[in-house]
């Protein structure tokens, strides 16, 4: 995503898109959800309500030193999820806290979009729950997005939502990442494959298998088993896994990024020379490393729930927040979940019927 402050003003006159921000989720919340709102409400103007659910007491104040934006409203909220809390207890139990009030708000349609830099597992379950899922969808999944050698992001669906998906919920992943990245990346026929062992047809396990086979008739460009190799090769534009092994190569990458830097402060710490030559190829390494930033993407959708919603990493800093905000709208805009709906009541039979 780029940054919202450089892009130029709307061009096009649409209703405004609410925009629910759970103002307390997050390590720096609520001062970078309140940040995030405010170069968004400042960039687009009228066509965007962002509602901030927290607790109003703690958010004010904030609003307050800024310049006053009319387009941001606030909903209290008394309660707050954190990082370790149970996703299993947030519906029962944690009903006055922001998470819970912010998707209330998208299922009863006072809001377009839902937007959260917490508990991903809280947003996930408590989405399902109160949301319910798009029609034909088997679950929900979260994606990532990793950076390539081609310069185009390659999208892995599941990153941890599901973690012993059936052949079907693969297939379905399929298909909802492929919506997604014809609508809001702009790739015509984006390229699936399938995470195996090997290239080979009849690799894996029988999941695997029978997932290869499903993949190959629900529609979508499907290209065959892929390696973990070619995740960052950028051999095909959607990689599908299941939950499991999509959240340990997820969280195997967001470590390849401090452990870069960390190799390269030990370099620079041996000597005179070795700090000058790091120096001097700062903006270099910099230029190289950006794209495993988390900041550039800002979030990654919660596709196969009945709302728009973007979860966001927990350390995420107001660019990151407002390119999460500008991702919500965009997917509202172009009815992401509309079409998988659409292309998802148009599968084979057979497929529909592998639950």
């Amino acid at each position: 995503m780029t940054d919202v402050t450089s892009s130029g003003p709307p061009t096009t006159k649409h209703r405004p898109i609410k925009v629910v921000l759970d103002a307390m989720g997050g390590d720096h919340a609520p001062a970078n959800e309140v940040l995030g709102a405010l170069m968004v409400a400042q960039q687009l103007g009228s066509d965007v309500e962002i509602i901030l659910v927290g607790k109003e007491e703690v958010i004010q104040p904030i609003l307050s030193k800024q310049k006053a934006v009319t387009s941001i409203k606030v909903v209290n909220a008394t309660d707050v999820i954190g990082m370790g809390d149970e996703p299993s207890t947030i519906v029962k139990s944690r009903r006055e806290s922001s998470l819970y009030i912010g998707l209330d708000l998208l299922r009863t349609n006072q809001a377009d979009a839902f937007v959260s830099a917490g508990n991903t597992g809280g947003v996930m379950a408590t989405a399902t729950l109160l949301c319910g899922r798009i029609p034909g969808v088997s679950r929900p999944t979260i994606g990532s997005f990793f950076p390539t050698k081609t310069g185009r992001p390659t999208l892995l669906l599941d990153v941890g939502a599901n973690v012993d998906s059936k052949p079907k919920f693969l297939s379905d992943y399929s298909v909802m990442g492929s919506v997604y990245a014809r609508l809001m990346l702009g790739i015509d026929s984006p390229t699936v494959g399938l995470l195996n062992v090997g290239e080979e047809e009849g690799k894996g396990t029988e999941v695997a298998r029978e997932a290869h086979q499903l993949l190959r008739a629900n529609g979508v460009n499907f290209v065959g088993n892929v390696e973990g190799r070619d995740i960052l090769s950028g051999t095909v534009d959607i990689v599908v896994c299941d939950g499991f092994e999509g959240n340990i190569i997820l969280k195997f990458a967001e470590s390849i990024l401090g452990f870069l830097k960390d190799r390269f402060r030990a370099y620079a710490d041996r000597g005179i020379i070795q700090k000058l030559l790091i120096g001097a190829f700062r903006p270099v390494l910099k230029s190289a490393l950006r794209d495993m930033d988390y900041q550039e993407y800002g979030g990654v959708p919660l596709l196969g729930i009945q709302g728009v919603a973007i979860i966001g990493h927990g350390s995420s800093s107001p660019l990151a927040i407002a390119n999460m905000i500008q991702r919500a709208v965009e997917m509202v805009r172009k009815d992401v979940n509309g079409t998988i709906q659409k292309t998802l009541s148009s599968t084979p039979s057979s497929i529909k019927e592998s639950v």
